[in-house]
């Protein structure tokens, strides 16, 4: 059985461009900056560079979206939907996505059009997110 036409099989979602652990995504919510659009909320937070690493990804949807297959489809489109505008987030972010609602019929170009439509706005978040970085660090080593 052959893929739909315009959807190629990315394969799975490398572990080392995910958010996996609890506390990292605790960690995220309560120092990561918030972008809030109409389907979801990203939350951006900075981490000290590591040569070789790109931004890691976290999803997040509750019960409240819908049933598993809905909040299935929600993290895929969320999944490619990063793969597609890796050029908003820099290699020492990592993001939290909470997936707010899925509307029916929801498409892949919906939502990079939606988180393009924020560009400036994450930029600026993940700016603010670099100073307080480099803030609580500098304050560490006095």
């Amino acid at each position: 059985m052959s893929a739909p036409l315009g959807c190629v099989p990315r394969g799975p979602f490398p572990k080392r461009e995910r958010v996996r652990k609890r506390r990292e995504y605790l960690e995220i919510q309560t120092r990561g900056r918030r972008v809030s659009l109409a389907n979801f909320v990203l939350i951006v937070s900075a981490r000290p560079p590591c040569p070789g690493e790109s931004a890691r990804l976290g999803v997040t949807a509750s019960r409240k979206v819908g049933g598993a297959v809905v909040r299935n489809r929600a993290r895929r489109l969320v999944r490619e939907a990063f793969r597609a505008t890796r050029d908003l987030f820099p290699d020492d972010a990592d993001v939290v996505v909470i997936v707010r609602r899925v509307p029916p019929g929801l498409g892949l170009a919906a939502v990079v059009a939606e988180w393009r439509s924020a560009e400036k706005l994450l930029k600026k978040r993940v700016d603010e997110a670099r100073r307080e970085r480099n803030a609580t660090r500098s304050a560490a080593d006095e």
